[in-house]
């Protein structure tokens, strides 16, 4: 097994790490590593330079990490066997974050290592980690108007999300996506001006907004001017990211106010009675766990709650929120935890256990495809990549929309029976 490190670049002109794969019975894989604007503070360690190049930002440490550490390490190995690599991936950086190597090092070598096997068998990544019996095409959470750390107003939750998991077909639920997106795009320039419609890293729109309920009516006015009711075809769903306008002392600053952790209890309760609301990410900072559990308690039935900087991707962190009934399931992003092998023990033990895990993208992306084939492998029915814009969100649609394609009768779309808890 052949493995090489290159230096390349994101989705916001920053470096990061591609790693090549080439495999003795002709296998091929390349893969990315994405890298994050709003993180938790427990996730591995994104390395990089220092320094006057790219700002700081290059990636140089990281590429020689795999040239110099892990390619030697692995050299020889199966590459259809990724978890005994992975394995040994984890034993050469001997930390608990992955910051000897670089996290992003080694997502990078553990994505390329699966792709490289699948390749070498023959047959799609999906089929190769999910076998021929993975057929679900998940529903899209498309982050649609961005406010908190991905975009320069005054929203305090970062992320507003359009679910059109009202769809009979996941090629539908892109067609009704892109519909009401453009029907967003025209009523904001409509009302706010042309400046409204400059989107941010996700694709989203960025509009001068100040209230969380002012966004919620831009997606229920869009959805209505597509041709479609709010809660019917198109539903809703937020990521708080809360951790972003804490304040400490079980106090959060939103919409120009203060509220105590049970004032904001209250506070999502009613959002979720005014709109469709299914899923709440990140509705209480990572560093205030305890309100997440009377949240889900006071909302059962109503909308799933999702951790993700409580998370980040580690099994132990998500066997304890989720049997404690913090949460209903988890974000899973596999640069949280550095590996593959680490991020598919967390989906294996989330479903395992009747909860959810919603497989994701980063602010800072690529035309990677791999998430998409993970999310029809393991059938979680949920994806969050973005808006139905920018060439590296469009990329993993489309990567969907052909595998909705090679699946042909067989494919099934997972809709809103995924939202039950």
């Amino acid at each position: 097994m052949h493995v090489k490190g290159l230096q390349v670049l994101d989705s916001r002109g920053n470096p990061t790490v591609e790693a090549l794969v080439i495999t003795e019975g002709g296998g091929y894989g390349r893969a990315i590593a994405p890298a994050g604007a709003s993180k938790g503070k427990l996730e591995a360690v994104d390395l990089r330079d220092g320094g006057k190049a790219y700002g700081g930002m290059g990636v140089s440490k990281a590429v020689e990490s795999i040239n110099k550490y892990i390619a030697p390490a692995i050299l020889g190995m199966d590459s259809s066997d990724f978890r005994e690599v992975d394995r040994k991936i984890i034993e050469v950086d001997g930390t608990p974050n992955k910051s000897r190597l670089g996290g992003n090092a080694c997502v990078a070598t553990s994505l390329a290592v699966i792709k490289a096997a699948a390749d070498t068998a023959g047959i799609p990544l999906f089929e190769f980690l999910g076998g021929r019996r993975a057929r679900t095409l998940p529903v899209p959470l498309m982050n649609v108007i961005n406010g908190g750390a991905h975009a320069g107003n005054k929203l305090s939750i970062q992320e507003f999300m359009i679910v059109p998991a009202g769809a009979d077909m996941f090629s539908d639920a892109i067609r009704i996506a892109v519909e009401v997106y453009k029907s967003l795009k025209s009523y904001l320039k409509e009302r706010y001006g042309p400046s409204a419609i400059n989107v941010g890293d996700e694709g989203g729109f960025a509009p001068p907004l100040e209230l969380t309920r002012d966004a919620l009516n831009a997606l229920s006015e869009a959805i209505r001017r597509a041709g479609y009711t709010p809660g019917n075809e198109v539903l809703l769903a937020m990521d708080a990211a809360a951790s972003h306008f804490y304040r400490g002392n079980q106090t959060y600053e939103i919409d120009g106010k203060k509220l105590s952790s049970a004032e904001l209890i209250d506070y999502y309760a009613a959002l979720v009675d005014e709109y469709p609301l299914v899923l709440l990410e990140d509705p209480f900072a990572e560093d205030d766990p305890e309100p997440f559990k009377e949240l889900r308690a006071k909302l059962a039935g109503k909308v799933i709650i999702i951790g993700d900087d409580i998370i980040v991707t580690r099994r132990d962190l998500a066997e304890k929120y989720f049997a404690g009934g913090y949460i209903d399931g988890a974000i899973i992003k596999v640069n949280q935890v550095g590996t593959f092998t680490e991020a598919e023990d967390t989906i294996r033990y989330l479903l395992g256990s009747g909860g959810k895990a919603v497989i994701s993208h980063r602010s800072g992306e690529s035309e990677d495809t791999t998430i998409a084939h993970i999310v029809v492998a393991y059938e979680t029915g949920l994806i969050k990549t973005g808006a139905p814009a920018r060439g590296e969100r469009t990329a993993k649609y489309n990567e969907l929309l052909r595998i909705e394609d090679y699946l042909g009768s067989e494919a099934i779309f997972a809709g809103k029976k995924v939202f039950l808890r």
